[in-house]
């Protein structure tokens, strides 16, 4: 098995498959090598189901060329804000602004002063998806966790927000 090895400060032995589908292993600084060799040999299974998913993740979903990201910005700023201004009249709830950013590993976020932020990426989903990333942020503003509350606010305005959830999984 290939993988990059990295040497720390760190206590424990731990395995991360990279965006780009390598496998790193973290590992104290006096961790015998056979030791790394074992755990390594005993995560296989584990290496082999992420590694999969994380390859048929890139396939599903390409870095996008400048073009076309340029393209998904712009679309993104066609869209969001009306669709923002629309639910947030719904939710009777106000934001202080949106941001379209390059995010990778989350679609949208909330700040604690109520921006929000919305990835381009989350272009490439259907509407249904879009709705259920802008109905989440905007719960966000009365409810900053992930808790029963937060859930149930969700659940009043998108009752289907388990099925929308899963679109972005896909």
């Amino acid at each position: 098995m290939d993988y990059q090895l990295i040497r720390s400060r760190r206590r424990t032995l731990a395995i991360e498959i990279t965006r780009d589908a390598r496998v790193v292993v973290r590992a104290p600084m006096r961790c015998p090598k056979r030791d790394i060799e074992r755990f390594v040999t005993e995560k296989q299974g584990w290496i082999d189901l992420h590694l999969a998913r994380m390859q048929a993740r890139a396939a599903a979903h390409p870095e996008p060329t400048a073009a076309q990201e340029a393209a998904l910005r712009q679309k993104a700023r066609d869209i969001l804000p009306p669709l923002v201004a629309r639910w947030a009249a719904v939710m009777g709830v106000e934001h202080t602004g949106i941001t379209v950013t390059g995010a990778r590993t989350r679609f949208g976020s909330c700040s604690p002063k109520n921006r929000l932020s919305f990835s381009f990426r989350l272009m490439e989903y259907p509407t249904a998806a879009i709705e259920y990333v802008v109905v989440h942020e905007l719960a966000h503003i009365r409810h900053k966790n992930h808790g029963p509350d937060f859930y149930a606010e969700v659940a009043a305005f998108l009752p289907d927000w388990q099925e929308r959830r899963q679109l972005l999984k896909k």
